[in-house]
């Protein structure tokens, strides 16, 4: 029966367990893998036990063996006692003449694929046995180099001497409840190294069983992730901080986020509730929705046009909800870009000012009342000196020529040249507080007479060119006047410069005026509490006009005014 079976191999632990058990063993003794493994080595050898196998570190001798079937059978028997992980096996081949080199060879294969398991596993992770109450009976190289003990201060030691601090008691009564029941444990620990610093390890401890299936001894198998545990600590303090930023966002603003089409992806409960249009009528639809068509087409291009260039937007922007209602917006649109530097989404941000915008609409009516009362009285008193006391005394002067043959001529000379100056004195303040001009022949004319006399009066020479072909409204062309006639005065008494570019062109929604100088400059923070700026302003202002300065210092200055047009008429509000 012997001679029929090929060389067998059992491996056994020094409590005499099978540990392992081959193919030809299982042809021999009629046994599978799983009836012998962890069952006492005098199962099969009756005679032997852990005491004669583990007294030498090689033993050849010949004992009886008993196979599955109750039958006995002398065999010689090669034991050879190795260590694997800093424990000792006994490795048992039954032998016979015709198979012992094929035997040696199949033992000296597994020795060699154990030794380079061994190895593979101390380069790549952290290793360490304990017995079963946890006391440290082996730790490799790599476990010394992670946690900063040496060997010495290890070997005999519990875990706890690398305890962080960090797991509360109850996860390790967990972990101890798994691997004493006899079952593997995988987890991350967070331990620390003899240094202080901290470090994470992906861990698993698989227990060695007993015959009577209990832990003798626990492997546990290390991967250090502190790497990863950080960046995973840092995501999850930045989403913590990206979720407070979200909420404070949604209970503060109206917030919308759309695809690179400008079509609606998301909008928070607070832009349903201004707009009065529930969530799903907003998602899949653009902005349209909710033009108040008070903004002209170029308004919304200039808007593109920057954040499609990447750019944040700012403005303010005039809506129309469900409902019919119009409320304003002070809007932020933040481009997302992807790794092309190209826009993907858009996330606006938005804060309701219709309130506010209420009150400046108001002061700027106010406004306008005021201008209009202002320029209607400048109106009344330019007429009344020049119908009235301009009049008169044109009469006084032909009576002063009667007396010329009555009275001392050279008396009644300089009678004449001092009236002649009061009524050319009286005819330009005439002039200066409301041109007859603008109101018959409009704002070209006025400016053009304006810059005439001011050129003849005080030698500085303006280059204006223009294309508009059309009357505005009074109030309008009235406050334009104006911002010249103060934009030009203000040059010729602070700039010093001998030339002033002045240009009125019409666009398509909107009339831009630019007065320029290649004068001295100024500071524009210095300067804004000027009368003079001050009152451009206003009235840019009070025709919802745009109003921009940019100066630098002995470069000159430039003042923008753009108005945009009325949709229902000629004119320009």
């Amino acid at each position: 029966m012997a001679q029929e079976q090929k060389e067998a191999m059992i491996i056994v632990s020094k409590e005499g367990m099978i540990e392992s058990f081959n193919q030809a063993a299982e042809q021999l003794f009629g046994y599978h893998m799983n009836e012998v493994k962890d069952k006492r080595i005098s199962l099969l050898f009756p005679d032997i036990n852990s005491h004669i196998l583990f007294q030498k570190t090689s033993l050849f001798c010949e004992s009886v063996a008993r196979l599955q079937d109750q039958t006995y059978y002398s065999m010689k028997i090669s034991c050879e006692v190795v260590e694997l992980l800093n424990h000792p096996f006994c490795v048992l081949t039954i032998k016979n003449n015709v198979h012992m080199q094929a035997m040696e060879d199949e033992l000296d294969a597994s020795l060699s694929e154990l030794v380079d398991f061994k190895f593979a596993l101390d380069e790549s992770s952290i290793v360490a046995i304990t017995d079963q109450k946890g006391i440290i009976t082996y730790v490799n190289d790599t476990f010394c180099k992670v946690s900063k003990y040496n060997r010495e201060e290890l070997i005999g030691k519990s875990h706890k001497v690398i305890n962080s601090g960090y797991h509360p008691k109850s996860f390790f009564s967990e972990l101890w409840r798994t691997i004493g029941s006899g079952k593997v444990w995988k987890g991350e620990i967070k331990n620390q190294a003899k240094d202080g610093a901290y470090y994470w390890v992906d861990t698993t401890i698989v227990p060695f069983l007993t015959r009577q299936g209990k832990p003798y001894q626990y492997l546990a198998i290390r991967n250090e992730v502190t790497s990863r545990k950080r960046a995973e600590e840092e995501l999850k303090e930045t989403l913590s901080e990206l979720y407070d930023l979200k909420l404070a966002l949604d209970e503060s603003s109206i917030v919308a986020i759309t695809d690179q089409k400008g079509i609606i992806t998301y909008v928070n409960d607070t832009f349903c509730n201004v707009s009065k249009y529930n969530r799903e009528e907003l998602i899949g639809n653009s902005h349209k929705i909710i033009n108040s068509g008070y903004h002209p087409k170029s308004f919304f291009g200039e808007l593109w046009r920057t954040i499609g260039a990447g750019k944040v937007w700012k403005g303010e922007i005039k809506n129309q909800a469900k409902d019919g209602t119009y409320y304003w917006v002070d809007t932020t649109i933040v481009p997302f870009l992807n790794i092309q530097g190209k826009p993907y989404q858009y996330l606006a941000i938005r804060n309701e000012v219709t309130a506010r915008k209420r009150a400046e609409e108001e002061l700027q009516r106010m406004m306008r009342k005021l201008i209009g009362l202002q320029e209607e009285e400048r109106k009344n008193i330019s007429r009344e000196l020049h119908d009235g006391i301009g009049q008169n005394l044109y009469s006084l002067l032909i009576m002063i020529n009667r007396l010329r043959t009555k009275t001392d001529p050279l008396l009644v000379d300089q009678m004449e040249t001092e009236i002649s100056n009061i009524i050319e004195e009286i005819r330009q303040i005439s002039w200066q507080l409301r041109p007859s001009i603008l109101d018959d022949l409009g704002l070209v004319p006025a400016i053009r007479s304006f810059i005439n006399k001011f050129s003849e009066h005080y030698g500085l020479k303006t280059c204006f060119t223009y294309e508009l072909q059309r009357r505005l409204h009074s109030e309008v062309e009235t406050s334009i006047y104006r911002i010249v006639q103060e934009a030009i005065t203000n040059a010729r008494k602070y700039a010093n410069t001998q030339e002033i570019f002045l240009s009125i062109i019409e666009k398509e929604d909107y009339l831009e005026v630019v007065i320029t100088d290649h004068g001295v400059g100024f500071d524009t923070q210095t300067k804004q509490n000027g009368v003079g700026l001050f009152s451009m302003e206003e009235r840019a202002r009070s025709i919802n006009a745009q109003f921009k300065i940019n100066s630098i210092r002995n470069k000159g200055t430039m003042i923008t005014v753009k108005v945009p047009f009325l949709k229902n008429d000629q004119g320009i509000s």
